[in-house]
């Protein structure tokens, strides 16, 4: 499973490829407007960070619009995807923008029957938000477990199933083990998957058996 990191914090996503682990990012105006710096530099500097996909979202919202900013978001870097909401408009602006070789991120699914027809369009990644499901008593990962049987009824279907919306470790867990192909996080979420208190207990336990053995790491002082 590939994961992105749901940020427009350049320091934050920075830190994170240096582990190896960050395979993209995704953005949108909200989390850029946070920097204060324009919106074409923010992209291309998160572009230049990260080799895989970074999705970038459109403000427009009707169809030319659409496909006017999605054509000069992708012009910033190779690497852009272009975010466009799951609207009628969207939908359209999608397989317009797939069919001149762009990629999209179609975003705000809700439900298993818009996931579906985003595929049909050509969408690059579809974005089902889980959290925003269970803050309203559905079950958001049910809603990943319903989209992976349906794309995997249908080979063709190449959209890879990107999970939003993630407030915490046991959604990654539940979204790896359903299979889905990307989880887009916030950077303290990815962070915490590498805690666990056992770890720090035994980590703090042999630091104190080496200090009692009066041993040296060869080369230290």
């Amino acid at each position: 499973m590939k994961f992105f990191v749901d940020t427009a914090n350049i320091d934050d996503i920075r830190d994170l490829a240096a582990t190896g682990l960050l395979d993209g990012v995704t953005t949108n105006p909200s989390l850029v407007a946070k920097s204060g710096r324009p919106f074409a530099d923010v992209v291309r500097d998160i572009c230049a960070a990260v080799p895989g996909p970074v999705s970038a979202e459109v403000t427009a919202t009707d169809h030319a619009g659409m496909v006017k900013e999605g054509r000069i978001l992708a012009a910033i870097a190779p690497n852009v995807v272009v975010k466009v909401p799951l609207t009628w408009d969207g939908l359209k602006a999608c397989k317009t923008l797939r069919d001149g070789g762009i990629g999209v991120n179609v975003t705000l699914c809700f439900s298993a029957n818009q996931a579906l027809l985003a595929a049909k369009a050509g969408a690059s990644f579809i974005s089902p938000f889980v959290g925003r499901l269970d803050d309203i008593s559905q079950d958001g990962m049910q809603l990943i477990r319903d989209i992976r049987q349906i794309y995997d009824n249908y080979p063709h279907l190449k959209t890879e199933i990107l999970v939003a919306s993630i407030r915490h470790a046991t959604h990654v867990l539940e979204s790896a083990l359903i299979g889905a192909d990307v989880v887009t996080v916030p950077p303290d979420v990815l962070r915490k998957l590498a805690q666990h208190p056992l770890t720090d207990k035994g980590l703090d336990a042999f630091l104190a058996d080496w200090r009692k053995s009066g041993l040296k790491m060869p080369g230290a002082a």
